[in-house]
Order: structure tokens, then C-alpha cells, then sequence
């Protein structure tokens, strides 16, 4: 598994597509998109997303980051973005490859390859 996140339209899936090779079915591109449908129809976003990558190990995972900038006010907002971020501290920990990216560049590269702190 691999984590690809940045800010909204900074070029994470071109990236992902041009520089890594990565074919589009192994790409969950909008992730934060899906997990907020999640949990707007209620429904354990954390738990099904778990589900869902144990059955495609070799998955890139592109999402937009959300917990930069004013916390929100609406506390369904607060609750996305720090389930969203708490999740993908989790996926940091068990990918492979994790990398931000800014105008098409990546600028920190967590890691390379699995290791345990």
C-alpha cells in the first residue's frame, strides 16, 4: 500500500500515474471524498475503508489534505477531519510508500520502505 496526500489540484494523481507507474485500477484516488460520504450516511468509515484495503494490499491511496487551516466551526466538519486525519496517520504506519506532494513534486518521503520506528 502506498499514501500519495497534498492539497487539493496539486497534480497527486499525475504524479502518481506519470513518475510512479502506477496503473489507475490500483489507484483510491479521492479517498477523503469517500470517507466523507462515509460518514455523512453514517456509516464506520474507518471500519469499511480497514475492510476494503485488506483485500487490495497493492493499493495507492491519493487523498486531499484536510486538517491544515481554521478549524471548523461545524462539528460534523471537526469530526471528518480529525477521523480523516487519525485514519491516515494509521495508513502512514502501515504503508509502504508515503509521500506529500506540491505542485507535482514531492517534497517528504516518510519512508521508503516498511520499517518500524
Amino acid at each position: 500500500m502506498e499514501l500519495y496526500i497534498g492539497g487539493m489540484a496539486q497534480g497527486k494523481k499525475a504524479y502518481v500515474l506519470q513518475e510512479r507507474g502506477i496503473a489507475k485500477e490500483e489507484i483510491w484516488d479521492d479517498f477523503e471524498v469517500w470517507f466523507r460520504e462515509e460518514l455523512q450516511g453514517k456509516k464506520p468509515a474507518e471500519e469499511d475503508a480497514r475492510a476494503i484495503l485488506a483485500g487490495r494490499p497493492e493499493i495507492a491511496i491519493i487523498c486531499d489534505e484536510v486538517g491544515i487551516g481554521i478549524v471548523p466551526m461545524d462539528a460534523f466538519e471537526r469530526e471528518y477531519r480529525e477521523r480523516l486525519g487519525r485514519f491516515l496517520i494509521e495508513v502512514a504506519k502501515r504503508a509502504d510508500r508515503v509521500e506529500r506532494i506540491t505542485v507535482s513534486y514531492t517534497h517528504l518521503r516518510a519512508h521508503e520502505t516498511r520499517r518500524h520506528l
